[in-house]
C-alpha cells in the first residue's frame, strides 16, 4: 500500500509546527496512524515527538560555529538543507518502510528554499520514489494578509511553491482568532478576491508610481492564477 506524505510549508512565524502539532492531536482522536519528520535545523522546541528529526544529522548551531564555513543564520541553514539533499539515505532509514504510513513533514520557513534552490523539489522526487503520495499546505499568517499588496506577496509566495514542487497543494491562513473582528471582516474579501478592486486599493496606498505600476503588474498575473491560488480559513 502507499505511503503518503504531506510538507507543512511557509514563511517563519506562520504556524508550521503548531498545525503539525494540532493535526497530530486530531488524528490521534480519530484513532489514525500519523507521524511528524523535523526538517528544520534551526528549530529549537516541539509539542509533538517526531519520528525522524534533521537536527540529528546536522545542525544550524554546529555550522555557523564552524569556522572554516563562517556562514550566517541563513547561510548556516541554506547549507544544511543542501547537506541534507545528500544524505536521503538518512531519512529512508529513519522512515523505514511501514505501509499506509501518513507523515507530516515539518519544513523550514525560507522561501528560497522553493523557489531558488532544488532541495525541497529533490526531497518530492526522492519521497515519489519510495512510493510516497506527496501533497503539500502552504500556510500564511492572516496578519500580514489584510493589506492589499501584503496579500499579493503571500499569494506570489504560495504560487512559487507549488510551481516549483508540482504536487497537489492546499493554501492555509493561519491565526484567524487573533484578528479584530474588522480585521476578521476585511479579510473575507481575500478568500475569493477581486484583483482589480486591489489594483485600485493598491492605488490609493501606495505612493511611488513605480511600485504601483509593478503592483498593477503583479495582480494581473496573480488574477490568471487565482483557480491555482486559493486560500482556506
Amino acid at each position: 500500500m502507499p505511503r503518503y506524505a504531506q510538507l507543512v510549508m511557509g514563511p517563519a512565524g506562520s504556524g508550521k509546527s503548531t498545525y503539525c502539532s494540532t493535526m497530530v492531536q486530531h488524528l490521534e482522536a480519530l484513532n489514525r496512524s500519523v507521524q511528524v519528520v523535523n526538517l528544520d535545523p534551526a528549530a529549537e522546541h516541539f509539542d509533538y515527538p517526531v519520528m525522524a528529526d534533521i537536527r540529528e544529522l546536522i545542525q544550524v548551531d554546529d555550522v555557523m560555529e564552524d569556522d572554516s564555513l563562517r556562514f550566517g543564520p541563513n547561510g548556516g541553514l541554506v547549507f544544511c538543507m543542501e547537506y541534507f539533499a545528500n544524505n536521503f539515505d538518512w531519512l529512508e532509514e529513519s522512515l523505514g518502510h511501514v505501509e499506509d504510513d501518513y507523515i507530516f513533514f515539518d519544513c523550514p520557513g525560507q522561501i528560497e528554499l522553493y523557489t531558488h534552490l532544488p532541495v525541497m523539489k529533490q526531497l518530492v522526487e526522492q519521497l515519489q520514489q519510495w512510493e510516497f503520495r506527496v501533497c503539500g499546505v502552504f500556510l500564511v499568517d492572516s496578519q500580514f494578509m489584510v493589506e492589499s499588496f501584503k496579500f499579493i506577496s503571500g499569494v506570489m509566495a504560495a504560487l512559487s511553491a507549488m510551481v516549483s514542487l508540482e504536487i497537489p497543494q492546499v493554501n492555509i491562513m493561519t491565526k484567524m482568532d487573533l484578528l479584530s473582528p474588522k480585521a476578521k471582516k476585511e479579510i473575507e474579501k481575500y478568500l475569493d478576491p477581486d484583483m482589480y478592486s486591489m489594483m485600485q486599493d493598491s492605488s490609493n496606498t501606495i505612493r511611488s508610481k513605480k511600485f504601483q505600476k509593478l503592483t498593477k503588474a503583479i495582480c494581473g498575473l496573480v488574477s490568471k492564477g487565482l483557480d491555482l491560488v486559493r486560500h482556506q480559513v
